[in-house]
Protein backbone atom coordinates (compact mmCIF):
# COMPACT_ATOMS: atom_id res chain seq x y z
CA UNK A 1 0.00 0.00 0.00
CA UNK A 2 1.39 3.55 -0.60
CA UNK A 3 1.16 5.46 2.44
CA UNK A 4 1.28 9.04 3.41
CA UNK A 5 2.13 9.80 7.03
CA UNK A 6 1.76 13.58 7.70
CA UNK A 7 3.84 14.72 10.78
CA UNK A 8 7.14 13.41 11.36
CA UNK A 9 7.11 13.55 15.56
CA UNK A 10 7.93 10.52 17.21
CA UNK A 11 4.39 8.75 16.90
CA UNK A 12 4.38 9.47 12.74
CA UNK A 13 8.19 8.64 12.44
CA UNK A 14 7.50 5.28 14.56
CA UNK A 15 4.63 4.33 12.43
CA UNK A 16 6.84 5.18 9.65
CA UNK A 17 9.71 2.71 10.62
CA UNK A 18 6.78 -0.04 11.68
CA UNK A 19 5.01 -0.26 8.36
CA UNK A 20 7.50 0.11 5.98
CA UNK A 21 8.27 -3.13 5.59
CA UNK A 22 5.39 -3.93 4.15
CA UNK A 23 4.24 -0.47 2.51
CA UNK A 24 5.79 2.36 0.56
CA UNK A 25 6.31 4.92 2.99
CA UNK A 26 6.52 8.70 2.61
CA UNK A 27 6.68 11.00 5.28
CA UNK A 28 5.91 14.48 5.50
CA UNK A 29 6.82 17.16 7.61
CA UNK A 30 6.57 20.84 7.65
CA UNK A 31 9.71 22.39 7.60
CA UNK A 32 12.83 21.60 4.68
CA UNK A 33 15.37 21.89 7.29
CA UNK A 34 13.84 19.03 9.26
CA UNK A 35 13.23 17.21 5.67
CA UNK A 36 17.25 17.78 5.01
CA UNK A 37 18.50 16.47 8.18
CA UNK A 38 16.41 13.34 7.95
CA UNK A 39 16.86 12.61 4.86
CA UNK A 40 20.93 13.07 5.46
CA UNK A 41 20.86 11.27 8.74
CA UNK A 42 17.82 8.65 8.75
CA UNK A 43 17.14 10.00 12.12
CA UNK A 44 15.24 11.88 14.04
CA UNK A 45 15.92 13.28 17.77
CA UNK A 46 12.38 12.11 18.88
CA UNK A 47 13.40 8.17 18.33
CA UNK A 48 17.06 8.16 19.68
CA UNK A 49 19.01 5.04 18.35
CA UNK A 50 16.59 4.26 15.56
CA UNK A 51 17.73 4.40 11.90
CA UNK A 52 14.80 5.34 9.47
CA UNK A 53 14.73 2.28 6.71
CA UNK A 54 15.90 3.64 3.65
CA UNK A 55 12.49 2.56 1.76
CA UNK A 56 11.09 5.87 3.98
CA UNK A 57 11.12 8.64 1.47
CA UNK A 58 10.80 12.18 3.48
CA UNK A 59 8.49 15.77 2.07
CA UNK A 60 7.74 18.85 3.24
CA UNK A 61 5.60 19.29 0.23
CA UNK A 62 1.69 19.06 0.80
CA UNK A 63 0.97 18.22 -2.75
CA UNK A 64 3.61 15.82 -3.26
CA UNK A 65 2.98 13.97 0.17
CA UNK A 66 -0.85 13.59 -0.81
CA UNK A 67 -0.72 12.58 -5.01
CA UNK A 68 -1.61 9.50 -5.95
CA UNK A 69 -1.69 7.93 -1.81
CA UNK A 70 -3.21 4.69 -1.27
CA UNK A 71 -4.11 5.85 2.65
CA UNK A 72 -3.15 9.02 4.55
CA UNK A 73 -2.18 9.07 8.25
CA UNK A 74 -2.35 12.09 10.24
CA UNK A 75 0.14 12.13 13.13
CA UNK A 76 0.32 15.42 14.23
CA UNK A 77 -0.84 16.96 17.54
CA UNK A 78 -4.77 17.36 17.87
CA UNK A 79 -3.58 20.92 17.93
CA UNK A 80 -2.29 20.71 14.75
CA UNK A 81 -4.82 18.31 12.75
CA UNK A 82 -7.52 21.20 11.45
CA UNK A 83 -4.52 22.83 9.94
CA UNK A 84 -2.93 19.54 8.49
CA UNK A 85 -6.39 19.15 7.04
CA UNK A 86 -7.06 22.05 5.40
CA UNK A 87 -3.96 21.93 3.53
CA UNK A 88 -4.51 18.42 2.71
CA UNK A 89 -8.06 19.35 1.74
CA UNK A 90 -6.43 22.05 -1.25
CA UNK A 91 -4.78 19.22 -2.65
CA UNK A 92 -6.36 15.64 -2.28
CA UNK A 93 -9.10 14.81 -3.47
CA UNK A 94 -11.05 12.09 -1.11
CA UNK A 95 -8.68 9.44 -0.02
CA UNK A 96 -8.92 6.61 2.74
CA UNK A 97 -7.57 8.74 6.01
CA UNK A 98 -6.83 8.07 9.31
CA UNK A 99 -5.59 9.94 12.28
CA UNK A 100 -3.32 8.97 14.90
CA UNK A 101 -3.49 11.83 17.52
CA UNK A 102 -5.43 12.06 21.12
CA UNK A 103 -6.85 14.66 23.24
CA UNK A 104 -9.20 17.89 22.57
CA UNK A 105 -8.02 20.55 20.41
CA UNK A 106 -7.65 23.37 22.78
CA UNK A 107 -9.68 26.42 21.47
CA UNK A 108 -12.85 24.76 20.46
CA UNK A 109 -12.60 21.16 22.72
CA UNK A 110 -13.64 19.07 19.70
CA UNK A 111 -12.49 15.67 19.60
CA UNK A 112 -10.21 14.73 16.07
CA UNK A 113 -13.19 13.15 14.16
CA UNK A 114 -15.05 16.31 14.81
CA UNK A 115 -12.46 18.07 13.29
CA UNK A 116 -12.04 15.71 10.45
CA UNK A 117 -15.78 16.12 9.64
CA UNK A 118 -15.58 19.95 9.81
CA UNK A 119 -12.40 19.87 7.55
CA UNK A 120 -13.10 17.20 5.16
CA UNK A 121 -16.82 16.88 4.92
CA UNK A 122 -16.85 14.95 1.35
CA UNK A 123 -14.68 12.12 3.03
CA UNK A 124 -15.97 9.13 3.83
CA UNK A 125 -13.43 6.54 4.61
CA UNK A 126 -11.95 7.88 7.47
CA UNK A 127 -10.87 6.28 11.14
CA UNK A 128 -8.97 6.62 14.49
CA UNK A 129 -5.60 4.66 15.04
CA UNK A 130 -5.53 4.71 18.86
CA UNK A 131 -4.21 2.17 21.61
CA UNK A 132 -1.83 1.33 23.77
CA UNK A 133 1.61 2.18 22.46
CA UNK A 134 5.00 4.07 23.21
CA UNK A 135 6.62 5.48 20.21
CA UNK A 136 10.06 4.17 20.79
CA UNK A 137 8.82 0.76 21.70
CA UNK A 138 6.88 0.69 18.23
CA UNK A 139 9.85 2.26 16.03
CA UNK A 140 12.28 -0.82 18.15
CA UNK A 141 9.76 -3.87 16.67
CA UNK A 142 8.39 -4.65 19.73
CA UNK A 143 5.05 -5.95 19.92
CA UNK A 144 1.79 -3.32 20.46
CA UNK A 145 -1.60 -3.97 19.81
CA UNK A 146 -3.63 -0.96 18.25
CA UNK A 147 -7.12 -0.28 17.30
CA UNK A 148 -8.49 1.13 14.02
CA UNK A 149 -12.06 2.41 14.53
CA UNK A 150 -14.60 3.76 11.93
CA UNK A 151 -18.13 4.93 11.45
CA UNK A 152 -17.27 2.41 8.21
CA UNK A 153 -17.45 -1.33 9.21
CA UNK A 154 -16.06 -2.48 5.84
CA UNK A 155 -13.35 0.45 5.98
CA UNK A 156 -12.37 -0.41 9.28
CA UNK A 157 -12.05 -4.05 8.85
CA UNK A 158 -10.24 -3.43 5.36
CA UNK A 159 -7.60 -1.19 6.24
CA UNK A 160 -6.98 -2.91 9.56
CA UNK A 161 -6.15 -6.46 8.05
CA UNK A 162 -3.92 -4.15 5.13
CA UNK A 163 -1.96 -2.90 8.35
CA UNK A 164 -1.79 -5.57 10.90
CA UNK A 165 1.41 -7.49 11.15
CA UNK A 166 3.51 -8.83 13.68
CA UNK A 167 4.63 -8.07 15.66
CA UNK A 168 2.13 -4.67 15.28
CA UNK A 169 -1.64 -5.97 15.62
CA UNK A 170 -4.49 -3.80 14.86
CA UNK A 171 -7.95 -4.64 15.75
CA UNK A 172 -10.77 -2.90 13.96
CA UNK A 173 -13.87 -1.21 15.96
CA UNK A 174 -16.82 0.78 14.98
CA UNK A 175 -16.82 2.65 18.25
CA UNK A 176 -15.12 6.18 16.95
CA UNK A 177 -16.05 8.36 19.68
CA UNK A 178 -15.22 5.57 22.86
CA UNK A 179 -11.81 5.35 21.07
CA UNK A 180 -11.37 8.82 20.77
CA UNK A 181 -12.42 9.62 24.46
CA UNK A 182 -10.41 6.40 25.66
CA UNK A 183 -6.79 7.88 24.34
CA UNK A 184 -7.93 11.58 25.82
CA UNK A 185 -8.58 10.69 28.93
CA UNK A 186 -6.27 8.45 29.83
CA UNK A 187 -3.72 10.90 29.80
CA UNK A 188 -5.16 12.92 32.24
CA UNK A 189 -5.38 10.05 34.80
CA UNK A 190 -1.47 9.10 34.27
CA UNK A 191 -0.98 12.53 35.60
CA UNK A 192 -2.91 11.85 38.68
CA UNK A 193 -0.89 8.59 38.47
CA UNK A 194 2.24 10.26 38.27
CA UNK A 195 1.44 13.13 40.98
CA UNK A 196 0.26 9.79 43.69
CA UNK A 197 3.97 8.17 42.50
CA UNK A 198 6.06 11.61 43.19
CA UNK A 199 4.44 11.75 46.42
CA UNK A 200 5.07 8.33 47.46
CA UNK A 201 1.77 7.23 48.15
CA UNK A 202 3.02 3.37 46.68
CA UNK A 203 1.26 0.67 44.30
CA UNK A 204 -1.78 0.32 46.23
CA UNK A 205 -2.87 4.27 45.70
CA UNK A 206 -1.81 4.22 41.81
CA UNK A 207 -4.59 0.73 41.60
CA UNK A 208 -6.79 2.81 43.14
CA UNK A 209 -6.77 5.86 41.11
CA UNK A 210 -6.42 4.02 37.87
CA UNK A 211 -8.78 1.73 38.61
CA UNK A 212 -11.05 4.84 39.69
CA UNK A 213 -9.61 6.62 36.95
CA UNK A 214 -11.24 4.23 34.72
CA UNK A 215 -14.76 4.87 36.01
CA UNK A 216 -14.09 8.19 35.15
CA UNK A 217 -13.48 7.64 31.91
CA UNK A 218 -16.15 5.23 30.96
CA UNK A 219 -19.15 7.24 32.55
CA UNK A 220 -17.97 10.34 30.63
CA UNK A 221 -17.35 8.26 27.44
CA UNK A 222 -21.11 6.33 27.67
CA UNK A 223 -23.17 9.80 28.27
CA UNK A 224 -21.45 10.68 24.92
CA UNK A 225 -22.15 8.38 22.90
CA UNK A 226 -18.97 5.48 23.60
CA UNK A 227 -19.93 1.96 24.00
CA UNK A 228 -18.95 0.61 27.33
CA UNK A 229 -16.96 -2.14 26.05
CA UNK A 230 -14.70 0.10 24.53
CA UNK A 231 -13.33 1.24 28.00
CA UNK A 232 -12.44 -2.20 29.23
CA UNK A 233 -10.29 -2.63 25.99
CA UNK A 234 -7.14 -1.85 24.02
CA UNK A 235 -7.83 1.99 23.57
CA UNK A 236 -9.71 1.95 27.06
CA UNK A 237 -8.05 -0.05 30.09
CA UNK A 238 -4.82 -0.73 27.91
CA UNK A 239 -3.84 2.72 27.39
CA UNK A 240 -4.38 3.53 30.81
CA UNK A 241 -2.43 1.05 32.38
CA UNK A 242 0.36 1.72 30.11
CA UNK A 243 -0.11 5.73 30.24
CA UNK A 244 -0.10 5.26 34.25
CA UNK A 245 2.53 3.16 35.08
CA UNK A 246 5.08 3.14 32.06
CA UNK A 247 8.32 4.97 32.48
CA UNK A 248 8.26 6.26 29.04
CA UNK A 249 5.03 8.63 29.45
CA UNK A 250 5.03 11.94 29.21
CA UNK A 251 2.11 12.32 30.85
CA UNK A 252 3.04 10.59 34.28
CA UNK A 253 6.07 12.12 34.05
CA UNK A 254 4.30 15.22 34.22
CA UNK A 255 2.89 14.60 37.15
CA UNK A 256 6.08 13.50 39.01
CA UNK A 257 7.35 16.19 38.28
CA UNK A 258 4.43 18.35 39.60
CA UNK A 259 4.71 16.49 43.07
CA UNK A 260 8.47 17.31 43.28
CA UNK A 261 6.86 20.98 43.14
CA UNK A 262 8.11 22.01 39.39
CA UNK A 263 5.72 24.71 37.60
CA UNK A 264 3.54 23.16 34.66
CA UNK A 265 5.23 25.44 32.29
CA UNK A 266 8.82 24.69 33.29
CA UNK A 267 7.97 21.15 32.82
CA UNK A 268 6.42 21.17 29.61
CA UNK A 269 9.18 23.27 28.23
CA UNK A 270 11.90 20.91 29.39
CA UNK A 271 9.88 17.49 28.24
CA UNK A 272 10.22 18.45 24.40
CA UNK A 273 7.36 16.39 23.71
CA UNK A 274 3.37 16.96 23.79
CA UNK A 275 1.83 16.10 26.77
CA UNK A 276 -1.55 15.67 26.27
CA UNK A 277 -2.97 15.20 29.71
CA UNK A 278 -2.50 18.82 30.13
CA UNK A 279 -4.35 20.55 27.10
CA UNK A 280 -6.93 17.50 27.39
CA UNK A 281 -7.85 18.35 31.47
CA UNK A 282 -9.92 21.21 31.05
CA UNK A 283 -11.41 20.59 28.26
CA UNK A 284 -12.83 16.69 29.67
CA UNK A 285 -13.56 18.84 33.51
CA UNK A 286 -15.95 21.57 30.97
CA UNK A 287 -17.77 18.41 29.69
CA UNK A 288 -18.00 16.27 32.29
CA UNK A 289 -19.99 19.42 34.05
CA UNK A 290 -22.09 20.20 31.31
CA UNK A 291 -23.33 16.45 30.79
CA UNK A 292 -23.68 16.35 35.32
CA UNK A 293 -20.66 13.43 35.03
CA UNK A 294 -18.90 13.61 38.01
CA UNK A 295 -15.17 12.91 37.51
CA UNK A 296 -13.62 13.75 40.94
CA UNK A 297 -9.97 12.98 39.56
CA UNK A 298 -10.20 15.15 36.41
CA UNK A 299 -11.45 17.98 38.77
CA UNK A 300 -8.44 17.33 41.11
CA UNK A 301 -5.75 17.28 37.94
CA UNK A 302 -7.54 20.58 36.74
CA UNK A 303 -6.99 22.36 40.09
CA UNK A 304 -3.44 21.32 40.08
CA UNK A 305 -2.18 22.08 37.16
CA UNK A 306 -4.90 25.55 36.90
CA UNK A 307 -5.66 26.80 39.81
CA UNK A 308 -2.52 26.39 41.95
CA UNK A 309 -3.92 23.78 44.39
CA UNK A 310 -0.76 21.90 46.12
CA UNK A 311 -0.77 17.85 44.88
CA UNK A 312 -1.21 17.06 48.81
CA UNK A 313 -4.29 19.04 49.43
CA UNK A 314 -5.97 17.30 45.92
CA UNK A 315 -5.00 14.00 47.52
CA UNK A 316 -6.37 14.71 50.46
CA UNK A 317 -9.56 16.05 48.82
CA UNK A 318 -9.98 13.20 47.10
CA UNK A 319 -9.08 10.40 50.06
CA UNK A 320 -11.88 12.70 52.15
CA UNK A 321 -15.06 11.68 49.60
CA UNK A 322 -18.09 10.42 51.21
CA UNK A 323 -18.27 7.05 50.58
CA UNK A 324 -20.13 5.32 48.06
CA UNK A 325 -20.47 2.19 46.23
CA UNK A 326 -17.87 1.11 43.58
CA UNK A 327 -20.23 1.38 40.96
CA UNK A 328 -21.63 4.76 41.93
Amino acid sequence: MDIAILGAGAWGSALAVALSPRHRISLWMRGAAQRTRMASTRATDYLPGVEIPAPVTFTDDMPEAARGRELIVVATPTDGLRAALEALAAHSRPTPLLWACKGFELETSRLPHEIVAETLPAWREVGVLSGPSFAAEVARGLPAALTLASHDAAFARRTAAALHHAPLRIYPSGDVIGVELGGALKNIMAIAAGISDGLGLGANARAALITRGLAEMARLGVRMGGEPDTFMGLTGLGDLVLTATGDLSRNRTVGMRIAAGMPVQRILAELGHVAEGVSSARAARDLARARGVDMPITEAVCAVLFEGLAPTTAVEGLLSREMRAEQA
